[in-house]
């Protein structure tokens, strides 16, 4: 593992919260996620193989919080590569209502995203599938080589485990999600691909990094009371977890939405106000950014926003942050640089407000590790 990567449990050597080391070494943890995934490319494709040739089987990605938002940036895109539908179902779903979203005659693999991996919700969930679907399969992402879920390996469960700095110790997950969310996308659309976008993918995150700070510094310092992510096709679900970041990092002190582009007139957009910040992520889909770029325009003309936020890969766009070197490239490859400042802004937010970003609900209300969850057995 390289050294640069920041293992949980080790001390830190400055003064820097684990948030802050978590958003920066994203670059090397996405590096350290393919490795681990190449070099175990025969023994993964050996189990997904068989079940991504069967046009029967129904795939499921799940997750609770941020990483059931992982399966939502990622299922329209990979739908549309494997030419299948991909699902998205939250964990919090399946376990409240298994009889809405399980079908025992489907063959199914269920896609299983968890931080920990002992989240009360994502171990019932695995437990449900077992039992209400005749043909079961799974496919654990994790980042804890110790959760419960990752001691579930063998038999019809193949566990992927990502490497250990991606465990992140503060409260808001960020470099979990974009390791777990880069091992999907890699495995369910080719390993062998991945390698060859890797480094654009790392190289474009660090540069992200780098440009964003004083962007969102900037942005934090001056205060806004609503904040709304806008994003199209995959950068839906991204916005979703943009806006769950900032919710998380400023203890719900900022109001948070999120929508997509052509969704966001259809009520959503009451919203804005002079205290409002909208940030929209740009689509490279040719047609997806026209819809993105009508309501940057929109937005701007309006003049009732405090302000409005252009992340894009395309230089002509202007973008307040602009993502170098993807130009082109898949809007899956975006997620990764995208995501980056609005990490950063949720950071910057929390500071300014006073908070500690690693744990910014002093109260004990929410947890890193969900608790108070109680999972009850179907009624007779």
């Amino acid at each position: 593992m390289p050294d640069a990567l920041l293992v949980p449990g080790t001390p830190g050597n400055d003064a820097e919260p684990w948030t802050r080391r978590e958003i920066a070494q994203q670059p090397e943890t996405l590096r350290a996620t393919q490795a681990i995934l190449s070099a175990n490319k025969a023994a993964i494709e050996a189990v997904t193989g068989p079940l991504l040739a069967n046009p029967y089987t129904r795939i499921v990605l799940t997750g609770a919080g941020t990483s059931a938002f992982i399966g939502e940036c990622l299922a329209p895109w990979l739908s549309g590569v494997l030419g299948r539908s991909v699902e998205a179902i939250a964990t919090t779903d399946i376990v409240s209502s298994p009889a809405l979203y399980l079908r025992r005659e489907v063959p199914t693999l269920l896609v299983s995203f968890g931080r920990s991996g002992s989240s009360p919700e994502s171990v019932a969930a695995v437990d449900l599938v077992d039992a209400h679907i005749d043909q079961a399969y799974h496919l654990v992402i994790t980042c804890n080589a110790e959760g419960e879920l990752a001691r579930r390996g063998g038999g019809n469960t193949h566990v992927v485990v990502l490497p250990e700095a991606t465990h992140d110790r503060g409260f808001a997950m960020t470099s979990s999600f974009s390791a777990m969310m880069f091992a999907a996308l890699s495995i369910l659309s080719g390993i062998a691909a991945l390698d060859g976008r890797i480094e654009a993918i790392a190289s474009a995150v660090a540069a992200t990094h780098a440009q964003s700070g004083p962007v969102v510094e900037t942005l934090a310092e001056r205060g806004f009371k609503r904040v709304v992510y806008l994003g199209s096709g995959p950068f839906k679900g991204l916005a979703r977890e943009a806006a769950l970041k900032l919710m998380e990092l400023s203890d719900g002190a900022v109001v948070t939405a999120f929508d997509t582009a052509l969704g966001f007139r259809h009520g959503p957009k009451t919203i804005i106000d002079g205290e409002t910040l909208a940030v929209v992520f740009v689509s490279n889909d040719p047609l997806t950014r026209l819809y993105d770029l009508d309501i940057i325009a929109e937005l701007k003309a309006d003049g009732h926003s405090g302000a409005v936020v252009v992340v894009s890969a395309n230089p002509d766009d202007k973008a307040d942050v602009s993502v170098p070197g993807l130009l082109g490239a898949a809007d899956a490859d975006l997620l990764f640089p995208f995501i980056v400042p609005a990490q950063l802004f949720g950071l910057a937010v929390s500071i300014e407000l006073g908070l500690t970003p690693d744990r910014p609900n002093a109260s004990g209300a929410v947890n890193r590790v969900v608790q108070g969850v109680r999972i009850h057995a179907q009624p007779v």
